[in-house]
């Protein structure tokens, strides 16, 4: 069917349109016929007032956690919470209102222990005990890299060879070598992918329950690492797709899927025939997700020279560097992309070397979060084609730390942005949510003013790395549809693309930036159907 939406102004990051002229858009089988100046002449029932409203692509959030994020509902939410007894308290009672299986687990999300007014230290397996309850019990910290677990769970996990065999740098052990119930990074991880495995129904329910939140803030593609809370991608690939054939994912998700070592990768080889960007309109094959190393904030990224308050520590890399050079060359030559979480400069430079000796330009491979660089590592960034993956607003949450943990030397060099933009670096902007909000304007605000939403700091930290709004939108939109193979399809507002758009409050390029937090999405279009209205 034939549409047209008259009367809205027109943002397009990668032109030089008048903010002050009105356009009308026609739109047809899903996908953009025409862009015109001017309002219709015609009053024909396929015609839409805009409103003055500006129109713009809808975004493309291209790292994020989908399923964790619509299961956050099932758990307890302690990110409100200040003290141990409170903790304690909010257990109780939720538990106190859950009707539980058997074999379930208790999960808590949004601990920040480390800030607890009561205690002055991490709360540990024997804390937990305290809790009334005949379940194991897992509490997720805030940062989402860090756990910790009661006895009971303690017991199951002690049987799991695995967890000490390839995750013991990341396990808190006591005086005597007893596990203390606390874990870090990749070991959280396998805890998740072991216990936490969804069934199918919860799968699909906590995709419904999560679009809606999506839509509201006009995403509509989406890269997400979910295989944690499935256990299998098969279940996840099946779950999704039949989504998809019910009319039910009114989304586009690439589906990445975690690997802990060759095998998982090979198994995967072996079990799928399609490989990443294959799949159906609405569920493509994402790319093979690796972690390298662990946090700034645990002091377990990988860095060079140790950490300015931990002279000892210089972080974990959980792979050398050939077993990874092995991963990346067997999944490029299956035509596999591989993303990479890396964080320290130590890591993002072997992930560097793993992806230039081994991998193919054609496959757009990236490395995530890239969160403590070095002059030496943007030029080779510069001069690779490797992709990165920044999230804008996650650096308003410790930009007061990296002077503890890195020294007024290489401070400037953690979270950059404008940086990496100058020089050419290929990066997308994203929101890694549920550890960090939702909504692309919030981290579309952070990178351009570099302060969190109340203006702190004043003018901005690091101030030299706040970067252009079209830079910031850019980032948001067409960039992530390159490095899913649609720059030809989507991520614009171009004759011939796909019609996911949105309706904004306001046009970015005519309110102040700090006012950029404030836009709200009236509409969401996704193939030429409003999937969201105010």
């Amino acid at each position: 069917m034939k549409r047209i939406i008259d009367n809205v102004y027109l943002y397009r990051p990668q032109h030089n349109d008048d903010p002050n002229q009105i356009y009308n858009i026609t739109f047809e089988d899903g996908k953009i016929t025409a862009i015109k100046e001017g309002r219709v002449k015609d009053d024909a029932d396929q015609i839409l007032d805009g409103h003055g409203k500006t129109l713009t692509a809808s975004f493309n959030d291209s790292h994020m956690h989908l399923l964790r994020f619509g299961l956050m509902k099932e758990e307890l939410d302690l990110r409100k919470v200040v003290t141990w007894q409170e903790m304690k308290y909010e257990i109780e009672q939720g538990i106190n209102e859950r009707i539980l299986n058997e074999n379930d687990w208790i999960v808590g999300r949004g601990m920040k222990d480390n800030n607890f007014k009561d205690i002055n230290h991490l709360i540990t397996a024997d804390e937990l005990d305290e809790v009334d309850v005949d379940k194991p019990l897992f509490v997720l910290h805030d940062s989402g890299h860090e756990c910790v677990v009661n006895h009971k769970a303690l017991d199951i996990l002690k049987e799991e060879k695995e967890l000490s065999d390839k995750h013991e740098a990341f396990i808190e052990r006591d005086e005597n070598g007893e596990m203390t119930g606390r874990f870090k990074d990749t070991a959280v991880h396998f805890i998740k992918f072991i216990f936490r495995k969804k069934s199918d129904r919860e799968i699909r329910e906590a995709v419904r329950s999560a679009v809606p939140h999506l839509l509201k803030k006009g995403i509509t593609s989406v890269q997400t690492d979910d295989l944690n809370y499935a256990g299998s991608y098969q279940r996840l690939w099946d779950a999704y797709n039949e989504l998809e054939k019910k009319g039910e994912l009114p989304i586009k998700v690439y589906l990445h899927h975690y690997v802990f070592n060759r095998q998982g990768l090979e198994d995967f080889l072996n079990n799928f025939d399609k490989r990443s960007g294959e799949g159906s309109e609405h569920v493509r094959i994402g790319a093979v997700k690796i972690f390298l190393d662990g946090t700034q904030r645990l002091h377990t990224a990988a860095v060079r020279e140790p950490y300015n308050d931990m002279p000892g520590t210089t972080g974990e890399l959980i792979y050398t560097q050939e077993e990874l050079n092995e991963l990346v060359r067997l999944a490029d030559q299956n035509k596999m992309q591989v993303t990479m979480h890396a964080i320290g400069d130590r890591t993002i430079d072997e992930g560097i070397t793993a992806i230039r000796d081994n991998g193919s330009p054609e496959m757009r491979h990236r490395l995530i979060h890239v969160q403590t660089l070095a002059p030496d590592l943007l030029e080779k960034l510069q001069k690779s084609d490797i992709c990165v993956e920044i999230q804008p607003g996650s650096v308003m949450k410790e930009y007061n730390k990296y002077k503890e943990w890195f020294g007024e030397e290489r401070a400037p060099y953690c979270n950059m942005a404008n940086s990496i933009s100058e020089y050419g670096i290929t990066f997308t902007a994203s929101s890694d949510t549920p550890v960090d909000p939702l909504d692309p304007h919030n981290n579309i605000f952070a990178a351009v003013n570099r302060t969190d939403r109340e203006g702190n700091p004043h003018g901005g930290w690091m101030p030299q790395e706040k970067m252009p709004v079209d830079t910031a939108y850019k980032a948001y939109t067409e960039t992530p549809a390159y490095i899913e193979f649609l720059e030809e399809k989507k991520g614009k507002i171009e004759k011939g693309f796909d019609a996911d758009f949105i309706l904004l409050s306001d046009h970015p390029k005519k309110i102040s930036k700090e006012k950029l937090k404030d836009i709200t999405v009236t509409e969401t279009w996704v193939d030429g159907e409003r999937v969201y209205m105010n």
